[in-house]
């Protein structure tokens, strides 16, 4: 019963945002078709890239052991663990999503969830190329200043989020649920 709740439970944020995103569209028509434009986009878009996230994610499961993950990210990775997560996450240049299937591989082969963090954090905004081409036009003290303080919110923010997980891990361990 109570996986079945949880299955359910899961279909709940798709739901409510199909709903929210009808009603907007009945209540602006004249947004129907970018809205139409940019979900067709999308789809080619993720259709064309999913194939290759997936066979990744299989090599990844295959060829890099559980061990390997919990030693090198895992919660006994210290600032190695952070360093490498970031130096992960800033080497790919490829959509948002498609990290958050490589996040979700690495959790189950019990990466920490300040890595899990980091990773997804520096793959949003910290790119390489984008540092360069951000250095080019806006110049290297604006880059520089921008990536420190983007290094230093991201580490603070993974921290905290590893906190509120274990302390809600720990209550729901205390709830017996």
């Amino acid at each position: 019963m109570n996986k079945k709740k949880s299955k359910i439970n899961q279909w709940i944020p798709a739901i409510l945002l199909t709903a929210v995103s009808l009603l907007l569209l009945w209540i602006f028509p004249e947004a129907r078709e970018p809205f139409g434009g940019t979900i067709a986009s999308y789809t080619v878009e993720m259709i064309s890239i999913f194939p290759a996230v997936l066979v990744l994610m299989g090599l990844m499961s295959v060829f890099i052991s559980n061990q390997f993950i919990a030693r090198h990210l895992g919660d006994t990775s210290g600032i190695r663990g952070m360093v490498l997560a970031f130096l992960l996450g800033t080497l790919p240049t490829g959509p948002l999503y498609m990290a958050f299937s490589l996040a979700a591989t690495l959790k189950k082969k019990r990466a920490r969830t300040a890595n899990l963090v980091i990773f997804l954090s520096t793959w949003a905004c910290i790119k390489l190329p984008q540092e360069l081409v951000e250095m080019r036009f806006l110049g290297a003290r604006f880059m520089m200043i921008r990536l420190l303080l983007t290094i230093g919110f991201v580490g603070l923010m993974a921290l905290t989020i590893e906190l509120l997980d274990i302390r809600a891990g720990a209550a729901s361990r205390a709830s017996g649920t």
